[in-house]
């Protein structure tokens, strides 16, 4: 059964605006990018999403870690940061649609955290929040049913992956199948569905825009509940993704270099081409950066130019 949610024309222009910059990352040779880079990025995933939850570690700490060094503080803080190091160190070992990879994720995310890591509840949970029940989950009987449901909705062809994780997300979040590590749950998983088709989200640390709108965050969820769909989450969801892709591909293109893109480029096997073809691959650089690309391309004897300006031609030397 198809979990209940209604496509709107916000949710059509933030996934129109998603795929744009999906594909003007790829086209910057995102996948070159440093390894310092992608270092930084899983800091700041690990270090956002355990905040939430009231982790009080900082990212010099987590850091620290990695690293293997010595670091003081909370016992329980840092037992949380060495599980979530070694699940998201480990990420392409988990499979999206997979209920025991699910299981095996939560056993290590909460290893020594709690009894029961790994296990779907055994009993009723609600979510309180101040003086208020926020939230009653689904009977625990229930909880193996709802979730099998739920993989089996990831593997449906026919929706999109935005959606699908998005979908997913809210609904696990609903069914609260753990008694502890639901909200890091949901959002590795996230990471983990969208990665199968984009590659570029294990670098997203989308995590850190969830940390800095928290109210947003359990507002969104809590107003799918009372609609009983999760269209407000989904809207809030891709709005994050969307912004912190936008961050990605403006820290991308501060440091590509020319070499990069012109490599790039000359992968395309683009026989002749101007340069408002080669702006038209790298839409973010501006003509003068352009002119500077191509100049060094003909220092390189990667292509000929006939013409001047921003009339010339330039054809692609076979080698």
């Amino acid at each position: 059964m198809k979990p209940p949610y209604d496509i709107t024309p916000v949710i059509l222009k933030l996934i129109s605006s998603i795929s744009e910059k999906i594909g003007a990352i790829n086209a910057v040779y995102l996948y070159k990018h440093s390894p310092q880079l992608r270092k930084q990025n899983r800091i700041k995933t690990i270090h956002s999403s355990l905040q939430i939850e009231g982790n009080t570690l900082t990212e010099e700490q987590i850091t620290a870690l990695i690293e293997n060094k010595r670091v003081i503080g909370p016992q329980k803080d840092i037992l949380e940061v060495i599980n979530a190091i070694r699940v998201y160190e480990n990420l392409e070992k988990y499979k999206s649609t997979s209920s025991k990879s699910f299981l095996n994720a939560h056993q290590s995310l909460m290893k020594d955290l709690v009894s029961d890591a790994g296990k779907y509840r055994r009993q009723g949970v609600g979510i309180v929040k101040g003086t208020k029940v926020a939230h009653i989950a689904p009977p625990y009987e229930n909880v193996p049913f709802l979730m099998n449901d739920l993989f089996e909705y990831l593997k449906n062809k026919d929706e999109l992956t935005l959606i699908k994780s998005c979908v997913f997300h809210y609904e696990m979040e609903f069914i609260h199948p753990f008694l502890d590590g639901n909200g890091r749950m949901g959002r590795l998983w996230q990471t983990i569905i969208l990665m199968e088709e984009y590659p570029v989200f294990e670098f997203l640390p989308f995590e850190t825009l969830i940390s800095k709108t928290q109210e947003r965050y359990y507002k969104s969820l809590a107003m799918s509940d009372n609609a009983g769909k999760s269209t407000h989450f989904i809207e809030y969801m891709l709005d994050v993704i969307n912004k912190s892709l936008e961050s990605l591909l403006n820290y991308e293109n501060r440091t590509i270099k020319d070499i990069d893109r012109l490599e790039y480029f000359c992968s395309l096997k683009i026989k002749e081409f101007t340069r408002k073809d080669y702006m038209h691959i790298f839409k973010d650089i501006s003509a003068a950066t352009a002119s500077r690309d191509l100049k060094k391309g003909l220092a390189l004897n990667l292509f000929n130019i006939t013409g001047k300006q921003s009339t010339a031609k330039y054809t692609l030397i076979e080698y």
